[in-house]
């Protein structure tokens, strides 16, 4: 008799408005933009795609970082294919960029090697993605067709 009672109040009680059942909870806060970012992808080389060292260091992906000092070590840069560059032990500080050639050459605090010999960047259209080194996106840019270069 009380659970008929205690039902009879209860639709009693919403139906004139009375009741509020459902709890009401913050919004989760939106993912914050990384401070390290794809700046620019130069996605076609300079001259006759020929596969020369100097065609490959013309094909690049910078990076920027508009924050704190941070250390890239085991950060990935990969393309839609899944060719990925690694970071090694390196450290981009703060209001600097770096550019991943996809040739050979000396790494330096300005341009890291990713020492392939053949194209990474398709011409005709892909995307660059930056990933942190526990696998979380950190950004993101893609291109078509047009130009030999693009800001992100």
């Amino acid at each position: 008799m009380t659970t008929r009672r205690a039902r009879i109040a209860l639709i009693t009680a919403a139906a004139s408005g009375a009741v509020a059942l459902v709890p009401v909870l913050p919004a989760a806060p939106a993912s914050a933009a990384s401070a390290v970012q794809i700046y620019r992808v130069y996605f076609d080389s300079p001259g006759r795609d020929n596969r020369s060292n100097a065609s490959l260091n013309g094909e690049w992906v910078q990076i920027v970082n508009r924050g704190k000092a941070r250390s890239l070590k085991g950060w990935k840069l990969r393309d839609k294919t899944g060719y990925t560059y690694t970071f090694g032990s390196f450290t981009l500080g703060k209001g600097r960029s770096v550019k991943v050639r996809t040739g050979r050459g000396s790494n330096t605090a300005y341009n890291r090697y990713w020492g392939r010999r053949a194209y990474v960047w398709n011409n005709t259209g892909d995307a660059a993605y930056l990933r942190t080194s526990s696998g979380s996106l950190a950004d993101s840019c893609s291109w078509g067709r047009r130009g030999p270069s693009k800001y992100c």
